[in-house]
C-alpha cells in the first residue's frame, strides 16, 4: 500500500523543492488547487518518493512562480490549468492559450471556479443571442 504525506510550505520553498525532487529522480505526480472556507487558494505539488506520495501544500497565495522549467509539461499543463480555472498566476510560465474557456469569455478573464455561477449564465446567454 501506497503512504501519503501532507506538508505545508511557503511559495519561496516551490522551486527548491521541486529542484531537490528532480535531482533526485522523483516524478511529478500531479499539481492540483481548490479554494477553501475562507476563500484562499489551495495548491497542492505532489511527487512519488519511493513508495510515498508526498504532497506540498501551498495556501493562500495568488502568484506562485513555475515549475515549468524544471518539470516540463508535466507542471506546465496543471499550471495553466490553475491560472484558467483559479486564476492563479505562475511567474516564468509561457502560456499556450486557453485550455477550457473561450478567450471571449468574461473578456478573457473568467476563471470559472471563482466567478459566480450567475454571472456565467449572464455572459453565456448574451454570447448566444
Amino acid at each position: 500500500m501506497q503512504e501519503f504525506k501532507s506538508i505545508e510550505i511557503k511559495k519561496e520553498e516551490i522551486v527548491p523543492l521541486a529542484q531537490r525532487m528532480r535531482e533526485k529522480g522523483h516524478r511529478l505526480v500531479m499539481i492540483h488547487g481548490y479554494v477553501d472556507k475562507e476563500g484562499k487558494h489551495v495548491v497542492n505539488y505532489q511527487y512519488e518518493v519511493g513508495n510515498c506520495i508526498e504532497s506540498y501544500k501551498v495556501v493562500g497565495e495568488d502568484t506562485l512562480p513555475s515549475i515549468s522549467e524544471i518539470y516540463d509539461v508535466a507542471a506546465a499543463w496543471p499550471e495553466e490549468e490553475l491560472y484558467e480555472l483559479m486564476g492563479v498566476k505562475f511567474e516564468g510560465l509561457k502560456m499556450r492559450g486557453r485550455l477550457f474557456l473561450p478567450d471571449t469569455m468574461l473578456e478573457g478573464q473568467g476563471h470559472i471556479i471563482v466567478t459566480p455561477l450567475e454571472e456565467l449564465r449572464k455572459k453565456t446567454l448574451k454570447e448566444g443571442e
